[in-house]
């Protein structure tokens, strides 16, 4: 073989092999970069509600179904329901702690955190479902409410709506304000502190102890959330008469809280996943009230015999003086508090004034 035979030989061995190293090297890295990929993130979500109950503990399997698939199977979460890994109002502080990565709950469970949590779920004659989101996702609300939280090291966000609630389950009439003399109610939150001034006892107690509680009689009355979820426990065999409206939840918006340390943790695309499936959750969640409610409240008028009633005007009305009494009071407990309410009534102005001439006036219309 001459010397230049030779030479074109070794030069083509050279490419040969540099492109073989190559290729290894490409699918090395392609390698470890689909095994970070396909490393799954393991995640505990811890909540307040029965395991799968209708509506609020299935709203916590939709987030973690979400989570999942939107995530390509990148983050699994598994759902433990009340006092599978914590008791029902342990949730905050376990995710705080890292116990678990996220919880599914209500902020006014909270209450004894901080003051201002409440305004987070539920204010007596306050914001409605739809107001709610618009408060928190174009108001300012989110941003008060992650202020609010950091304290924790948690980062909270809306997962859900159960729409205006009903007023609750009463073993008596209620005709008057007399009558919430003396009365011992399940009922969490604001609403429980105005209850408490009207003359009645407030007690809080987790869902999955409603039922036994007024059946015993331990309790006279409950509130719990609407038809769909109340007619899923069954509190129409302990209790006659069913109340409307709920003056004291007029748009619950449940929480997801996530651990801080967790979620700084995940890439950045996984952080918006996750953000992004719990707004996807936040309208299911109101979706599958609205479409349910009406059909349970049939079955537990005409098949269980359930009497409806109103709330006297007069009792509304001593109502809603009190809760202006009480939330004036949180909003002066410390600066947080000032801001957050501060937002809040703004919020409320604005749309009041608004759906006056939009949805109060088609309703109106409607009923014509």
């Amino acid at each position: 073989m001459s010397d230049d035979s030779k030479t074109i030989q070794r030069r083509s061995f050279l490419k040969q092999s540099a492109a073989a190293a190559g290729a290894v090297a490409v699918a090395g890295t392609a390698g470890i970069s689909q095994a970070r990929r396909s490393k799954t993130i393991r995640w505990k979500m811890v909540t307040t509600w029965p395991k799968n109950f209708p509506g609020l503990g299935t709203g916590a399997n939709t987030l973690a179904k979400l989570i999942g698939e939107m995530s390509g199977g990148r983050i699994e979460v598994k759902v433990y329901g009340a006092k599978e890994l914590v008791g029902a109002f342990e949730v905050f502080d376990a995710v705080s702690r890292g116990t678990a990565q996220m919880g599914h709950g209500a902020a006014y469970y909270w209450k004894g955190k901080h003051p201002a949590t409440q305004f987070f779920a539920a204010v007596p004659f306050g914001l409605t479902a739809q107001e709610m989101n618009g408060w928190l996702y174009h108001g300012g609300g989110m941003e008060l409410w992650q202020k609010l939280y950091d304290r924790f090291g948690l980062i909270p966000s809306a997962i859900g709506n159960t729409g205006v609630q009903m007023g609750g389950w009463f073993n008596k009439e209620i005709k008057s304000v007399e009558d919430l003399k003396g009365l011992k109610m399940r009922i969490p939150g604001l609403g429980g502190e105005v209850l408490k001034r009207a003359g009645g006892t407030p007690v809080s107690l987790p869902g999955g102890e409603i039922f036994q509680a007024l059946q015993s009689g331990s309790i006279d009355a409950t509130e719990w959330v609407g038809p769909y979820n109340d007619l899923a426990f069954g509190i129409y065999k302990a209790a006659k008469f069913y109340y409307y409206p709920g003056w004291h939840e007029p748009g619950t918006t449940l929480e997801c809280i996530i651990n801080q340390e967790a979620f700084n943790a995940l890439p950045k695309e996984l952080q918006i996943i996750v953000t992004n499936a719990c707004k996807v959750a936040n309208q299911d969640m109101l979706s599958d009230f609205t479409a349910r409610n009406n059909a349970a409240l049939q079955t537990l008028v005409s098949t269980h015999g359930v009497t409806m009633r109103t709330f006297p005007d007069g009792v509304l009305k001593r109502l809603k003086q009190l809760s202006d009494d009480v939330v004036a009071e949180i909003a002066a407990n410390d600066p947080i508090s000032q801001e957050i309410y501060s937002s809040y009534k703004k919020f409320r102005d604005q749309a009041v004034s608004w759906h006056a001439v939009s949805e109060q006036a088609y309703l109106n219309a409607r009923a014509l």
